[in-house]
């Protein structure tokens, strides 16, 4: 096909395990194409995304500000695995080398890419020009307010490079000179205000300069330990690899989604990266309850989805129960959950008299569906498609 690839007029660079470091670590932002020759929907996209590669480095001449990339998986499986990449072509997003979590599913086109490219190249600081402006702030939202003496500082370069990173989920705010003096009686200084009008400030404490430090604080401040899964966002939490933690329960139902959050603090802190803590409205999701025999009557239910199968937490009432809720996750990573209900209870966990469970028995399936062509490729059932 003559307009699979065009090198004289491309401005795509190749990534293999030799250069991509060094090539996405000194990018500003960086769009990467994982493909496959065989996907012919990335030959479909092959061109579409050289051309707005052209039209961006119009606009950003200097080659670290953009950078327009991409990954052949068959060649590189290595790169592919290393990004929990199952399904072609995906566009990542990258930041000085980070990764975004949301990949860019946006419209195909040389127009659509090339407006989500400034979009990202926007600034995703709004100047203050009066601390007024901070009593009027959205407190729905969640908000970090930096105040700096000079916007031309490393401290400020810091906080910078942590927003552009983190602004989908925090708002981001800086003061400089003579209006934030008066927030800057030690020095510089970063805040974040919390959702809630009554809720307490919280101040950073450490280095400003520290990028890994400023951006772990932030990051565990905007990024709430238990998130809420909506069938918008389902797709893309799945996509992140780590099987859920889900409390089903009523929305106005906030004392049991109180619970469960503390005692994810309490208990499962430790296993935060291995997997997501997460909590659905048990009326939006009546039909993956219905996949662990569960209606929105039986709700606060707590169970793990792995992705081949679901698990439920024996009883709500338990949860406070020192250790009984990372035994849970901890049965989950060792096999023990996914071994007992194929072939009933460890011979140390039956009790005299205890009926061992039938070998034919299989665990509810997922609450997700597998899309086609990627075998490993998972989305959220709607509610349609119970029709």
């Amino acid at each position: 096909v003559s307009w699979l690839f065009n090198p004289t007029r491309s401005e795509i660079t190749s990534l293999d395990s030799g250069n991509i470091d060094d090539i996405l670590n000194n990018a500003d932002v960086a769009l990467v194409n994982f493909y496959a020759d065989w996907c012919r929907f990335s030959q479909m996209l092959h061109p579409i995304f050289e051309e707005a590669s052209n039209v961006i480095k119009e606009e950003y001449p200097d080659k670290n500000q953009v950078v327009f990339a991409r990954v052949d998986c068959d060649q590189h499986s290595d790169i592919a695995q290393r990004y929990r990449i199952s399904k072609y072509p995906t566009l990542k997003l990258f930041r000085n080398g980070m990764m975004m979590k949301r990949e860019y599913r946006g419209q195909r086109s040389v127009t659509a890419i090339a407006d989500y490219i400034r979009q990202q190249k926007s600034n995703p600081i709004r100047e203050v020009q009066d601390l007024e402006e901070i009593s009027s702030l959205d407190r729905s939202r969640r908000n970090i307010v930096g105040y700096f003496e000079q916007k031309d500082s490393d401290n400020y370069r810091t906080f910078e490079r942590v927003a552009n990173i983190l602004h989908d989920d925090c708002v981001f705010l800086s003061a400089f000179g003579a209006i934030s003096k008066a927030e800057r009686f030690s020095g510089d200084n970063v805040i974040y205000k919390p959702p809630g009008e009554n809720a307490p400030d919280m101040v950073y404490l450490g280095s400003l300069t520290n990028f890994d430090l400023i951006y772990a604080w932030t990051q565990d401040k905007c990024v709430p330990l238990v998130r809420e899964i909506t069938f918008e966002n389902g797709e893309e939490l799945t996509e992140e690899g780590l099987p859920f933690l889900i409390l089903f329960h009523m929305k106005d139902d906030l004392e049991s989604l109180e619970k469960f959050q503390q005692e994810v603090a309490r208990q499962l802190i430790s296993e935060k990266g291995t997997i997501n803590f997460l909590h659905a409205d048990c009326d939006k999701f009546r039909h993956p309850l219905l996949h662990i025999q569960k209606t929105p009557a039986d709700c606060p239910v707590i169970a793990i989805d792995s992705f081949r199968h679901m698990y439920v937490f024996p009883d709500f009432s338990d949860l406070s129960v020192p250790g009984k809720l990372k035994q849970f996750v901890l049965d989950l990573h060792s096999g023990k959950l996914h071994r007992e209900f194929h072939h009933g209870p460890d011979p140390t966990d039956i009790a005299p008299g205890q009926p061992i469970q039938d070998l034919a028995s299989s665990p509810p399936e997922s609450s997700f569906q597998k899309l086609a062509p990627s075998e490993h490729r998972y989305t959220l059932l709607r509610e349609k498609d119970e029709l």
